[in-house]
């Protein structure tokens, strides 16, 4: 079986190409566009990345390729026209989950990184620097903990955030026996009530900038904002006007609506035209990383085992487990 890999960093080459004597490995550094579909031609399967576009239009390329499987190496599939795909006769599987405790960990990370100005201590006190003044953070105890999706994520967090002994609240449309321990809540109730907001969902029409002018608003002044799931959840424009006015007291970013242009890649040597995401790195109380949350060891292994299961189960015949179908989206 032929695959042909795009997004490809050494740790994908070196991973994956422990199974090169089972597969035929193409590795790609480019990113999947309509320009770069075509790299494809004679590939049974493509294994691809959050930030790989696969429209209809790319599908149809890969389609004429020979193209019947794309693998994603990850677990959201919001970058893949799944309806599409289907009438195409492509097959889509993902990775549904890997370890969810290296994104959960992440989301806490970032909190207390935020909240007790780690960063800029540690970049002061190399520089000689060791006055306290602009490091006051706050107390975690006692603080209300918004999670948003309760899945393997979600509740790991409000797991972890519980043992800071905070009050936990979470909303989930759909809420599993384990995340009835916690407070059920509706939206309003969530977005009023918390201290911290941490959004665990996946991006779909429902979720589409979950929080934007409307929703900051609603929500407790001085609020913390934490998104390690999809960009998209939170509109970044709105999220600048709720910084500037302080309705949003701090911003945690692992993700980003327009990161596709920007992350997973070295930026520095060049000047980045995104004037929204440059205007939020201007902000003391923005923290930002690119797409980290998952780049732990048992991730990365949890996510070449997964994907060379689907490649696997495709190859034989059998049925594709973690297959992605369009009741999903």
């Amino acid at each position: 079986m032929k695959v042909a890999f795009y997004s490809v960093k050494e740790y994908d080459r070196e991973l994956f190409g422990e199974y090169s004597a089972e597969y035929e490995f193409l590795f790609l550094k480019n990113h999947l566009r309509q320009e770069t579909a075509g790299l494809a031609e004679g590939y049974d399967a493509v294994c691809v990345f959050v930030n790989d576009e696969l429209t209809r239009p790319v599908l149809e390329q890969l389609s004429e390729c020979g193209v019947k499987l794309v693998a994603l190496r990850c677990a959201g599939f919001n970058n893949v026209d799944i309806v599409a795909a289907k009438e195409l006769g492509i097959a889509v599987t993902r990775v549904p989950a890997y370890s969810p405790n290296a994104v959960a960990e992440h989301a806490v990370a970032m909190l207390l990184t935020l909240n007790r100005k780690t960063h800029r201590a540690y970049n002061r006190v190399r520089e000689g620097n060791f006055e306290l003044n602009g490091l006051l953070g706050f107390d975690l105890v006692g603080k209300t903990v918004g999670v948003y999706g309760t899945g393997k994520i979600g509740l790991l967090f409000a797991k972890i955030m519980k043992g800071f002994g905070c009050e936990v609240i979470v909303y989930d449309p759909f809420p599993s026996d384990e995340a009835k321990q916690y407070r059920l809540v509706d939206q309003e109730s969530l977005f009023s009530e918390s201290d911290i907001v941490s959004l665990h969902c996946p991006l779909m029409k429902e979720t589409y900038h979950l929080y934007d002018e409307e929703t900051f608003a609603k929500s407790k002044k001085g609020f913390t904002l934490i998104n390690t799931g999809r960009g998209g959840l939170v509109d970044a424009r709105a999220a600048i006007e709720a910084l500037k006015s302080g309705q949003l007291g701090y911003l945690a970013m692992d993700v980003y609506e327009e990161e596709k242009d920007y992350f997973f890649d070295d930026q520095s040597s060049g000047i980045i035209q995104d004037d929204v995401l440059m205007r939020l790195m201007t902000f003391h109380n923005v923290l930002i990383t690119g797409h980290q949350g998952f780049f732990t060891r048992e991730a990365l292994g949890g996510i070449v085992e997964t994907t060379v299961e689907n490649l696997r189960a495709f190859e034989a015949g059998k049925e594709l487990v973690n297959a992605v179908l369009p009741v999903d989206v």
